[in-house]
């Protein structure tokens, strides 16, 4: 089997989950309304033009790829990618949990939104979680039913399962297409490694929340009744959805892969 694509089902499983059945709706600012430049009275030595701002360091540099396999172009990565997750993980569970239409793309871009308070639908790599989202309580109190965590158990399994030295050094071989999809979103030149370290940070720093959690129904659909809770990102909404317990799995794999993408600087 070529090794060289494992991560992809790593990034899908382990960061991918914590966008589940999220809908984000964009919400950029608009830009202020432009006032016309007020004549020039004087004039004198033309400015002097700034110089371009300079490249953020690289904090978490990968390491260049010293395998003779070539890439495929990232326009043409779906189906060889589809094959080799096939052979890593199992057609059962591909066609179960992932969706493989632009797979790197909506992995690189799923990952970037996650700190947002709610993440694009159309590009999640994963498929939703089964059955219905439930609520008990009542209709003044209502709280998390906690059969809503087991929807997510089998995911969580396939997550733990997984080897993250092993899908780390697979991510490190295909670095370039995940760096090429990031930069393809349009940002200042930045280091997609280096903003996949901010996200697994910012899900590690979920709150462990217990039972009972209470919801509000303001609107059409529920949300947590605390507004510190509501306030957190799409990501972290999500793990707190899923439980105690399954979060603090998805948590520890974050913790080993974290470890295993970051710099490691010599002594």
């Amino acid at each position: 089997m070529n090794e060289n694509i494992k991560w992809i089902a790593a990034a899908v499983a382990v960061v991918g989950l914590s966008i589940g059945a999220v809908v984000y709706v964009s919400n950029n600012p608009r830009k202020p309304p432009q006032t016309p430049p007020e004549p020039v009275t004087n004039v004198g030595p033309p400015p002097v033009a700034s110089a371009e701002p300079a490249e953020p360091p690289i904090q978490h540099p990968v390491p260049a790829s010293d395998s003779p396999d070539p890439l495929p172009p990232l326009d043409e990565s779906d189906a060889p990618l589809r094959s080799t997750i096939e052979e890593l993980v199992g057609k059962e569970n591909i066609e179960r949990f992932i969706v493989t239409d632009q797979l790197v793309r909506h992995i690189v871009t799923s990952i970037d939104n996650m700190t947002e308070q709610k993440v694009v639908e159309r590009i999640r790599p994963l498929r939703r979680v089964p059955d219905a989202f439930v609520v008990s309580g009542t209709d003044e109190a209502p709280i998390l039913d906690p059969a809503n965590f087991k929807r997510y158990e089998p995911m969580v399994r396939f997550v733990s399962s997984m080897d993250a030295k092993e899908l780390a050094a697979s991510y490190k071989r295909n670095y370039p297409l995940f760096q090429q999809a990031y930069e393809g979103l349009g940002h200042p030149p930045q280091y997609f490694n280096d903003r996949l370290v901010i996200v697994i940070d910012h899900l590690l720093a979920t709150p462990d929340i217990r039972d009972p959690i209470p919801l509000a129904r303001p609107k059409v659909q529920y949300e947590f009744a605390d507004p510190k809770l509501e306030a957190l990102s799409a990501g972290q909404k999500l793990l707190i959805r899923m439980g105690s317990a399954n979060a603090t799995a998805v948590k520890a794999k974050l913790r080993e892969l974290r470890a295993e993408v970051v710099a490691h600087k010599p002594d």
